[in-house]
């Protein structure tokens, strides 16, 4: 009687690298081909205020800043909202007021370049508030195009 030698698994467990290399090549290629780079959004110019206030002059070509004054509630509503000494209704009100002010002109050595805008917020001021202010005063998008406002937006330091 003869027995027949059965074939091992591990005798036929290679694989073939070769194709393996190829497919991740031609991944690598596509991912590479078709990877678009987009404006970050959120992307703002924003200084947070420093711990203690420097001392020192200020440089006098600057022009000062626009200060808006948001004030809450207790539970964190906006009840306020100001430019200046001027009281706005809503956020659309302020970002009229900063075209007012600012204009069409927005490209280099503007006056959107060279303002500034100084956000004085109430402590308990929900953050929605504060990015909608944010939105009003950069800029906004219409038919699919960024229209900048303003980009340099600054936190006043905190009252105490």
């Amino acid at each position: 009687m003869k027995f027949r030698r059965q074939k091992s698994a591990h005798e036929d467990a290679t694989q073939m690298m070769t194709p393996m290399i190829d497919i991740v090549f031609q991944l690598l290629v596509f991912f590479l081909l078709t990877f678009k780079i987009v404006s970050p959004e959120g992307d703002f110019n924003i200084r947070m205020p420093l711990s203690a206030p420097s001392e020192g002059r200020p440089d006098e070509s600057q022009l000062p800043p626009l200060q808006i004054r948001m004030t809450a509630n207790a539970e964190g509503q906006l009840t306020g909202l100001r430019l200046g000494e001027n009281p706005l209704k809503d956020f659309q009100h302020l970002h009229d007021e900063i075209v007012t002010i600012v204009g069409d002109d927005t490209g280099p050595g503007s006056i959107a370049e060279e303002t500034e805008v100084e956000l004085e917020c109430d402590f308990a001021l929900k953050y929605e508030y504060v990015i909608e202010a944010i939105t009003a005063v950069s800029g906004k998008v219409e038919n699919g195009h960024i229209i900048r406002l303003i980009e340099k937006i600054k936190f006043a330091s905190p009252k105490s």
